[in-house]
C-alpha cells in the first residue's frame, strides 16, 4: 500500500448556503497549493430541510434531531471525500488527512461563556474513508479567548500577500469576511457583516425555483430605499471594532423580520435591492476604515463572486480600489475556503500552533482542530 507523501490533503466545508459540501484534494508540495480535484457534493432534500430548520430556530431545535443531523452530515462528508478522490484518480492511502470544517449551526463568541458548534461527525468521516481527519477548528481559539473566526485570513496571508502593495481579500459567503494584508504589518481580518445571507433569505421567501438570486438579477431590478438603508447601517455590529466575528445566527430570519419596512410586502424587489446595497455598503465601509482610499487591491472569493449586481455595487462604493477575483492570483474563488481547511489540517498534523491573535483576539497561538485517527 502506498504511504501518504505528507503533502496531499482533502478540505471540506459546508457554508451558510447549507445546500452542499465543497470538497477539494490539494497538493502542498510546491510553493503554492495545487488543486488536484474539486467538486460540490449536493445535499439531499431531507438534509437541506433539517439544516434550514436549525437555522430558523436553533434554540428550539430538538437535541435528538440535532444528533441525527450530525451523523447524517458525517456520512455526507465521507461521501464527498470519496467522490473528490475518485474525480482526481486518488486513493485514500495517498491522503495524509482530511480537514473538515463541517456545518456551523450556532456561533456565539459574544456569549458568556462563548460557544460555537459545527456538526458533521468526524469519527464517521474518518472511519468510512480510512483517512485521519482533523475537525472542530474553532473551539480551541474560543478557549484561548478568541472569537473562533474568521480563519480564512490565515490562508489569504500565506497565498495572497504582496510585499509591494496593500491587498485586501473579501470572502463573500453568507457573511462577508475581510482580510487586510499591508506590507510590513501584521495580518488583520474580521467579519464585516452580511454578504449573501439576507439576500438568500428574502429571495427564498418569494421564489421557489432556486435557493439564491442568480447573478443578483432580482436585486438589480429593484430600487434602493435610502431611508431603510440608513437604518440598517446603524446596526451595532457594524460599529463594533475588531476583533469580531458574526454569522447567520445574528443576521438571521428574526433579524430581518424585525427590521422589514411596512412597504416590504408591496415592493419585494426593492427590499432585495436595499439588502444588496446594505451588503455592499457595509463591506465598503470596512474597507475604507482599514485601507488607503486609493491604490489598494481587493481580491474577492466565495459564492458572492458570481453575484454581478453585488460586485457592481461594491465597485461604485470603492472607486479607487481595484477589485479582482482570486482566480487572477492563482486560486479558484469557489475553492478558497475548502483549501483553507486542507491547509489547516496540514498545519495541525505538523504540530504547528497557529497565531490567530491579530484576527480573533486569542491570548496566544493555538493548535486548531482535533485529530481523529482513521
Amino acid at each position: 500500500m502506498e504511504r501518504p507523501s505528507g503533502e496531499r490533503y482533502v478540505g471540506l466545508i459546508s457554508g451558510t448556503s447549507m445546500d452542499g459540501i465543497d470538497a477539494v484534494a490539494v497538493d502542498f508540495s510546491g510553493s503554492e497549493p495545487a488543486v488536484l480535484a474539486a467538486l460540490t457534493h449536493a445535499f439531499d432534500a431531507d438534509l437541506t430541510d433539517g439544516l434550514d430548520a436549525v437555522r430558523r430556530d436553533p434554540d428550539g431545535f430538538p437535541v435528538a434531531a440535532l444528533g441525527k443531523l450530525d451523523a447524517t452530515l458525517g456520512d455526507a462528508l465521507a461521501e464527498a471525500t470519496l467522490a473528490v478522490l475518485d474525480r482526481g484518480g486518488l486513493e485514500p492511502a495517498q491522503i495524509s488527512a482530511v480537514g473538515s470544517h463541517g456545518q456551523t449551526v450556532v456561533h456565539h463568541p459574544e456569549a458568556r461563556p462563548p460557544f460555537t458548534l459545527q456538526i458533521g461527525d468526524p469519527w464517521r468521516l474518518a472511519r468510512q474513508t480510512g483517512i485521519t481527519t482533523v475537525a472542530d477548528f474553532r473551539r480551541a481559539d474560543l478557549a484561548a479567548g478568541g472569537q473562533g473566526a474568521p480563519l480564512a485570513p490565515l490562508l489569504h496571508d500565506a497565498v495572497f500577500r504582496h510585499s509591494g502593495e496593500t491587498r485586501l481579500v473579501a470572502n463573500l459567503g453568507g457573511i462577508a469576511n475581510l482580510t487586510v494584508l499591508q506590507p510590513g504589518e501584521d495580518l488583520g481580518g474580521f467579519d464585516s457583516g452580511p454578504a449573501n445571507c439576507l439576500l438568500d433569505l428574502w429571495y427564498r421567501r418569494h421564489h421557489f425555483d432556486a435557493r439564491y438570486d442568480r447573478s443578483g438579477v432580482w436585486a438589480a431590478s429593484g430600487r434602493v430605499d435610502e431611508g431603510w438603508l440608513d437604518a440598517l447601517m446603524d446596526d451595532p455590529y457594524l460599529q463594533q471594532a475588531p476583533p469580531k466575528s458574526t454569522g447567520i445566527e445574528y443576521f438571521s430570519p428574526a433579524w430581518l423580520e424585525a427590521r422589514l419596512p411596512e412597504w416590504a410586502g408591496e415592493r419585494p424587489a426593492d427590499v432585495q435591492a436595499t439588502l444588496a446595497e446594505f451588503s455592499a455598503k457595509s463591506l465598503a465601509q470596512s474597507v475604507a476604515r482599514v485601507a488607503p482610499p486609493s491604490g489598494a487591491r481587493l481580491l474577492v472569493c466565495g459564492g458572492g463572486v458570481h453575484n454581478d449586481d453585488l460586485l457592481d455595487r461594491l465597485r461604485r462604493h470603492l472607486p479607487g480600489v481595484g477589485i479582482e477575483s482570486t482566480a487572477e492570483h492563482g486560486l479558484d474563488p469557489d475553492l478558497v475556503e475548502a483549501v483553507l481547511f486542507a491547509w489547516l489540517a496540514q498545519r495541525r498534523l505538523a504540530g504547528e500552533a497557529v497565531d490567530t491573535r491579530s484576527l480573533t483576539g486569542a491570548r496566544h497561538p493555538v493548535h486548531l482542530g482535533a485529530v481523529i485517527p482513521a
